[in-house]
């Protein structure tokens, strides 16, 4: 997998916890509760990440958690259910995903595997990062991301 070691600048957001097992469900979390949420906001067209709180190889799924995030600035005011947080900003890796949602997983575990192979350790949570302008192809389920890993 090709990557780029970036320097990432550190982001404020807010999100929304989803808390289980990895894979399909998160899809649903983000169809069903984040993206109405992010609507009634008015949070559309930032840029939104999802966050890898734990590790699913050595976590029990029903205790894995995910944040959905959106960017804000630094005067947005959090409301409940949302909370606030920040990104830290420093060294990532970043890979470029294309792909479904079925493919998101195989895609994580092949990118940690490479950095491991070549001695570089994660040094908190991952992330995906999607574009302002994130949409899925209807037709085929695929859609792009940034897979980030900071090191």
């Amino acid at each position: 997998m090709e990557y780029d070691i970036r320097q990432l600048a550190p982001v404020r957001v807010v999100y929304l916890r989803y808390k289980g097992p990895f894979g399909p469900a998160l899809g649903e979390f983000w169809q069903e509760v984040f993206t109405p949420w992010q609507k009634a906001m008015g949070l559309v067209n930032k840029v939104t990440y999802g966050v890898a709180l734990d590790d699913p190889a050595s976590t029990p799924a029903a205790e894995c958690r995910y944040d959905a995030c959106v960017e804000v600035s630094a005067e947005y005011p959090v409301r409940e259910p949302a909370r606030a947080a920040e990104l830290a900003g420093g060294s990532y890796a970043v890979a470029q995903f294309h792909g479904t949602a079925a493919d998101v997983g195989p895609a994580w575990g092949a990118f940690f595997a490479q950095l491991q192979a070549e001695g570089k350790q994660p040094s908190g949570p991952c992330f995906e990062r999607y574009a302002a302008d994130y949409a899925m192809d209807p037709a085929s389920g695929t859609f792009h991301a940034e897979l980030c890993i900071p090191l």
